[in-house]
C-alpha cells in the first residue's frame, strides 16, 4: 500500500534498531559537513525572510551547523561512541543494578524537534560489570541522533547486552516530544513511555522489581 508522505511523517516505520545511514555517511569531514549545513541553514533563514546582516542573526547559520554536527547529532559518528569498559564482578554482586533518571536529550527524526525525558536502565551481571557513568554515556550517545523513541530504547539495551555479555538488560524511557507538545495537537501534558526487556527481565517478577526500584524516591 502506498502511503501519503504526510501519513508516513506522523507514524513510526522502522525495519530494525539500526539507525538508517547511507554508505557514504562519513565520507565528509566534520568541517565539510558544517560548511555544507551552514549554507543550507542560511538559505532557510533567507527564504523565511530574515535579514542575516542583523547582528543577532548573522552568526546563526554557522552556530546551527556546528551544533548539528558536534552536539545534537554527534552520536551518528562511530568515532564518538563511548568505550564500554567492563570489569569482572569480583565482589560477586548477583542482584539487579539500576541506574535511573538518566537525562535524555534527543531529536525526533520526523520534525527535528527535541525529545526530552528520563531513561531508567538495569542489568543483572553474568560475570561482568560496567562503570556507572558509562551507562549514562551510552544513553547520551544513542540519544544524539535523529531518533524515534522505540529505536533509542532498543539501541541502549542492545549496546549494554553486547558490552556485558548478557541478555539480562532492561531500559524504560519516559519522554516528552515537542513535535506533540509544541506543534500539531499541542498537548503539553502527554509523554511517551517505551520499554525493552531482555533475558530475565521478561519474567514478570523481575520486571516488577525493576519498576519498584524506579518508583523509589531518591533522597540526599
Amino acid at each position: 500500500m502506498d502511503l501519503h508522505p504526510d501519513f508516513e511523517g506522523e507514524h513510526h516505520f522502522s525495519t530494525s534498531a539500526v539507525t538508517p545511514l547511507r554508505d557514504d555517511a562519513f565520507d565528509l569531514t566534520d568541517e565539510q559537513k558544517i560548511e555544507s549545513i551552514r549554507k543550507d541553514v542560511e538559505n532557510i533563514l533567507i527564504t523565511l525572510g530574515l535579514d542575516l546582516t542583523d547582528d543577532s542573526l548573522k552568526g546563526t547559520p554557522n552556530r546551527v551547523a556546528k551544533m548539528f554536527v558536534k552536539e545534537t547529532f554527534g552520536g551518528l559518528h562511530p568515532n564518538r561512541k563511548p568505550k564500554a569498559s567492563t570489569f569482572e564482578n569480583h565482589y560477586q554482586y548477583g542482584e539487579m543494578l539500576v541506574e535511573k533518571n538518566i537525562t535524555v536529550y534527543s531529536t525526533c527524526e520526523h520534525h527535528l524537534l527535541p525529545i526530552v525525558g528520563r531513561a531508567h536502565v538495569a542489568y543483572i551481571s553474568s560475570g561482568q560489570v560496567i562503570g556507572l557513568s558509562k551507562i549514562n554515556r551510552i544513553v547520551d550517545y544513542y540519544a544524539k541522533r535523529p531518533q524515534v523513541q522505540e529505536r533509542l530504547t532498543m539501541q541502549i539495551v542492545q549496546e549494554l547486552q553486547a558490552a556485558l555479555g548478557t541478555d539480562d538488560v532492561a531500559c524504560i524511557i519516559d519522554a516528552k516530544h515537542l513535535c506533540v507538545n509544541s506543534r500539531g495537537i499541542r498537548d503539553i501534558e502527554s509523554s511517551t513511555v517505551t520499554s525493552e526487556f531482555g533475558g530475565k527481565f521478561k519474567d514478570e517478577n523481575v520486571r516488577k522489581e525493576f519498576l519498584e526500584y524506579i518508583r523509589l524516591e531518591t533522597k540526599f
